[in-house]
């Protein structure tokens, strides 16, 4: 009998977070760094094939495999930060890079003129599904309020 020569394993993992006496614990963070890269690093390092809008050394842009609007690009950063509520201090320059990279690949998708929304999600109750921040670029039809 011979086995399949590869398989997918798909684990459903609900980000929480535990905090004792000032001691913070986000399981998330340390599942997935304890298991390896994240799709979007394996996206930024090209071991897994994405529709790429732009890219620098800093962040790479592209398209969501489920879009939530007619346009809907992921921007990341090559470095790997969980989440905004994890960013230090030192990634201020990146953080900063990353919004006006997302502004500018909005207007090359010609957002500019009817407008555009940029999103980062925060933690299971800010819809967070990856740990790798990243920031949503929605347009392309008009966007209600409030969102969710």
């Amino acid at each position: 009998m011979r086995c399949a020569d590869s398989f997918l394993i798909i684990i459903n993992v609900k980000l929480f977070h535990v905090s004792s006496a000032g001691n913070d614990f986000n399981f998330a963070s340390f599942f997935f760094s304890t298991m390896g890269k994240t799709i979007f690093q394996k996206i930024c390092d090209k071991e897994i094939p994405a529709d790429i809008v732009y890219e620098d050394d800093q962040v790479l842009a592209f398209r969501d495999a489920s879009p939530q609007a007619p346009t809907h690009v992921l921007m990341v950063p090559r470095k790997s930060i969980p989440r905004v509520n994890e960013a230090k201090d030192e990634d201020k320059l990146l953080l900063g890079h990353l919004l006006l990279k997302a502004a500018e690949v909005a207007r090359g998708l010609g957002l500019g003129e009817n407008g555009f929304r940029l999103v980062i999600n925060n933690g299971q109750d800010g819809g967070e599904s990856v740990p790798h921040l990243h920031c949503h670029i929605l347009g392309g039809r008009s966007l209600q309020w409030p969102p969710g």
